[in-house]
């Protein structure tokens, strides 16, 4: 399990403490159930790869086809 520190609000704290005694559970337990419910709600939390964000993109260029493979468009490049 990972190990992440967060502040907070001394008011905040108090509460985080009183509602993990009263569930006899720990503030971290508390503070991971809660991050947890948030992250599974949301919409807008969706793994994306590069393919994906960039596909709009793909084809708008116009240039060689084999420029990422062929030699010969290297020649003068870092010069």
């Amino acid at each position: 399990m990972k190990t992440i520190s967060v502040k907070v609000p001394e008011g905040l704290d108090i509460k985080l403490t009183a509602v993990a005694a009263k569930r006899r559970e720990s503030k971290s337990a508390l503070i991971r159930a809660a991050l947890d419910k948030i992250v599974e709600s949301s919409d807008t939390v969706t793994p994306y790869s590069c393919f994906d964000l960039a596909k709009d993109l793909i084809g708008s260029v116009e240039g060689p086809s084999d420029l990422s493979y062929n030699k010969k468009h290297l020649k003068g490049y870092g010069r």
